[in-house]
């Protein structure tokens, strides 16, 4: 779940933020269930998104694997919200409020999900784009929309794997993004640590930033989430209070994962297979948690 720039999240660079971001080798296993109990809820929202179906039926999806899994929502958890997952269609990039609104072929459908499980948080995004025959430009422009965010995610993870200090992954996930065409990344609205609490310290940016942030090294758990539109980076509250979307109207994509560091290496902790398959490439190998 996206956090406000400098709102809910303390400074990076700030004495509490160095004393009590990195968790103990029992903590970091704890995390190892609610985020794979994130990953199945997105599995079974992934295989039901299709034309017709409305995004309150994707919420419930959602929230009857986690309860099921002996997890709770930790989405609802937050003050003000009640649903299991975020919703958001096309010009929306993040926080949108599932409704009766019915998807239709061709939308890009972004959903946000968590899962608490003995008193640890997994935070976990994809997009998806509903096939439509009668639109294959539209849904090829999106699709890419899509593909560039979730590499650049990857990127970030890597880049992770390999950092001295935390802000070395938002300045990837923007060199991978730059070199591949013109879009937008969100500035107002940025990842966070992730732990006890969904949204912890510190901040994660997905750009570059002056400031090097916390060091990378054992027990640092963080939620990493590009969001990246085709168009600007201006973006609006709708009359909901939660809905995001884009000021110009283009469309926006989301992807995002939880991710610990270790003393042995790295581990996505809300990827079936903790990174493996997607960091290949990249030259990076996840480490289970010993």
């Amino acid at each position: 779940m996206g956090s406000p720039h400098a709102a809910s999240v303390p400074s990076p660079s700030n004495s509490v933020v160095r004393k009590n971001i990195y968790k103990s080798p029992k903590d970091l296993k704890g995390m190892l269930a609610p985020g794979i109990l994130t990953a199945r809820a997105l599995d079974a929202v992934r295989e039901s998104i299709a034309p017709g179906i409305t995004t309150l039926e994707l919420d419930q999806i959602a929230e009857s694997v986690i309860r099921q899994g002996g997890g709770e929502p930790n989405f609802a958890l937050v003050p003000g919200y009640r649903h299991t997952i975020c919703s958001s269609v096309n010009d929306e990039v993040v926080h949108g409020i599932p409704t009766g609104r019915v998807l239709e072929a061709g939308d890009i459908v972004s959903i946000d999900c968590g899962a608490l499980l003995d008193g640890w948080n997994g935070d976990s995004a994809i997009t998806v784009v509903i096939p439509d025959p009668a639109r294959p430009e539209l849904v090829a422009e999106r699709q890419r929309l899509s593909d560039v965010t979730e590499r650049s995610l990857w990127h970030g993870i890597a880049a992770l794997a390999r950092a001295k200090h935390l802000n070395e992954v938002g300045a990837a996930i923007e060199d991978y993004i730059d070199s591949q065409g013109t879009f937008g990344i969100l500035e107002d609205y940025v990842g966070h640590g992730i732990g006890r609490s969904m949204h912890e310290a510190p901040t994660v940016f997905n750009y570059a930033v002056r400031d090097k942030g916390p060091a990378v090294k054992p027990g640092l758990c963080v939620a990493i989430e590009p969001m990246v539109t085709l168009g600007g980076i201006d973006t609006f509250v709708h009359d909901d209070e939660w809905t995001i979307s884009t000021e110009d109207g283009t469309d926006a994509a989301h992807w995002e994962h939880s991710v610990v560091v270790h003393a042995e290496g790295i581990w996505v902790t809300t990827a079936h297979d903790g990174g493996a398959a997607a960091l290949k490439p990249l030259g990076v190998t996840p480490v289970p948690i010993p």
